[in-house]
C-alpha cells in the first residue's frame, strides 16, 4: 500500500491566506501529510502555528535553514517542502532543502531576478530534484482540455492571445508615508522590482505560454502605479510577439475597481475561438468560424488531460482548490517516479516546473527593460 509523502511547509503561519491553501490542496487527493514546519521566523508564532496544525513540537521550527538540515537527518523527514513565503524567500529557502535533497513546491515567483531562477533551475536539475511552481489555473480540467485543443490543431494557426487578470485589492488611497501596513507586496525588498507584474501578471503569462504553447519573442511594455505613495506597480500591460507571426496583449492590474478575481483567456486560431474565465471555471467557450458558440464542461469533454484533472460526475462544480490541488498531485506522481527512478508519468507532465518559472522570470525582465527604455520592442532573454 502507497503511504503519504512527508511534507513540510515554510511560511504560511496563523493569519496566512495562502498557506491554508497549500495545505487543503495538498490533503484532498491524500497524497501527503504534513508533518513539520517551518511557519514563522518569530519562534512563539511558529510553536503557536505548528500546534494549532497538530505538529510535533520538535518539528515545529523557526528558522527554515535548520529545518532544511534537522528534517534531511530524520529517518522519517520530509520529502518535499511547500514554500509559501514573500518573494524574496524564494531562492535562499528552495535552496536550503535543495541542498538538502528535499523536492521543493513552491508559490510564484521563481524569485525575484532571472539570475536567481536559472541558478535554482540548474541546481534543480543537479539534484536531480522536483522543482514545481505553483501556477494554479493550469491545473483546470477544461484549460488543460484547452491545451488539447490547441495542440490537436482544433482552432487552427493561433492568431491572437488576450490574456488578463484584474483584481481590485490594491485600488484604494494610500496614507501619505505609507505602504498598506502589512502588505509586504508594496515592499520593494520584500516583493521584488515588480508589484502586479510580479504578482498575478506571471499567472497571466503563464496561463497564456501554458494554453497557446506559444512564448513571445519580443514584448512592448508599460508600468503604471495609479495610487499616491505606492513603491511598485499597481497596472502592466504589454503587447506580445510570437515567432509564427500571432500577436497577443497582456493586461494585470489590481486597481481595476470593481473587479475580484478576473482571469480571462481568449485565443483566435484560423479555425476556431477559445474563451475561458476563471470566474466561471467549468464553462469553456468553443466558437467555430462561421458557427454557433458552443459550451464544453467538465466531465462531458473527452481528453485524457480532461479526465485526470476531473475528480467529480459532470454537474458537480470544481474550482480553485481543486485546480491547486491538481498541481499537488501532479507533484507527488513526479515525486514518486523519481524516488522509484522511473520517468516521469505522462499524465503529470503538464505540471508547471522550474523552467516554467525561468521562462516567467525572463518575460519580467523584458517587461521592465521595455518600460525603462520607454515602451520599447525588447527580446526576451534566451533561457
Amino acid at each position: 500500500m502507497q503511504r503519504r509523502l512527508r511534507l513540510g511547509m515554510v511560511g504560511g503561519g496563523q493569519g496566512a491566506f495562502i498557506g491554508a491553501v497549500h495545505r487543503i490542496a495538498a490533503r484532498i487527493d491524500d497524497q501527503y501529510e504534513l508533518v513539520a514546519g517551518a511557519l514563522s521566523s518569530d519562534p512563539d508564532r511558529a510553536r503557536a502555528s505548528g500546534a494549532a496544525l497538530h505538529l510535533a513540537p520538535e518539528r515545529c521550527y523557526s528558522d527554515y535553514r535548520a529545518m532544511a538540515q534537522m528534517e534531511a537527518a530524520r529517518a522519517d523527514g520530509i520529502e518535499a517542502v511547500a514554500i509559501v513565503t514573500p518573494n524574496h524567500l524564494h531562492a535562499p529557502v528552495a535552496t536550503a532543502f535543495m541542498e538538502a535533497g528535499i523536492h521543493v513546491i513552491c508559490d510564484k515567483p521563481l524569485g525575484i531576478s532571472l539570475a536567481e531562477g536559472q541558478a535554482l533551475a540548474a541546481l534543480a536539475e543537479r539534484k536531480n530534484l522536483l522543482f514545481a511552481l505553483t501556477h494554479t489555473y493550469s491545473g483546470y480540467p477544461l484549460l488543460r482540455h484547452a491545451k488539447a485543443m490547441v495542440e490537436a490543431g482544433d482552432i487552427g494557426e493561433l492568431r491572437l492571445v488576450q490574456v488578463e487578470y484584474s483584481q481590485d485589492w490594491l485600488a484604494d488611497s494610500i496614507a501619505a508615508g505609507g505602504m498598506n501596513e502589512g502588505n509586504w507586496h508594496n515592499d520593494p525588498q520584500k516583493a521584488g522590482p515588480g508589484g502586479v507584474l510580479l504578482d498575478v501578471g506571471l499567472h497571466a503569462y503563464h496561463l497564456a505560454q501554458f494554453v497557446s504553447g506559444l512564448t513571445p519573442h519580443a514584448v512592448l511594455a508599460e508600468l503604471s502605479t495609479f495610487v499616491p505613495n505606492r513603491s511598485l506597480d499597481d497596472h502592466v500591460q504589454v503587447m506580445l510577439r510570437y515567432a509564427n507571426g500571432a500577436k497577443g496583449t497582456l493586461w494585470a492590474s489590481q486597481v481595476a475597481t470593481g473587479c475580484e478575481n478576473t482571469v480571462r483567456l481568449r485565443l483566435f486560431g484560423s479555425k476556431a475561438q477559445l474563451d475561458f474565465d476563471q470566474e466561471q471555471p467549468n464553462a469553456l467557450w468553443f466558437t467555430p468560424q462561421g458557427g454557433n458558440r458552443q459550451l464544453l464542461r467538465p466531465g462531458r469533454v473527452d481528453s485524457a488531460a480532461a479526465r485526470h484533472a476531473t475528480r467529480v460526475p459532470a454537474g458537480h462544480p470544481e474550482g480553485y482548490l481543486e485546480a491547486f490541488a491538481q498541481l499537488y498531485l501532479d507533484a507527488a506522481l513526479c515525486i514518486r517516479a523519481l524516488q522509484a527512478g522511473l520517468p516521469v508519468p505522462k499524465e503529470a507532465g503538464w505540471l508547471p516546473t522550474v523552467t516554467d518559472g525561468v521562462a516567467g522570470l525572463a518575460f519580467a525582465e523584458a517587461v521592465l527593460r521595455s518600460h525603462a527604455d520607454g515602451g520599447h520592442w525588447t527580446a526576451l532573454a534566451d533561457c
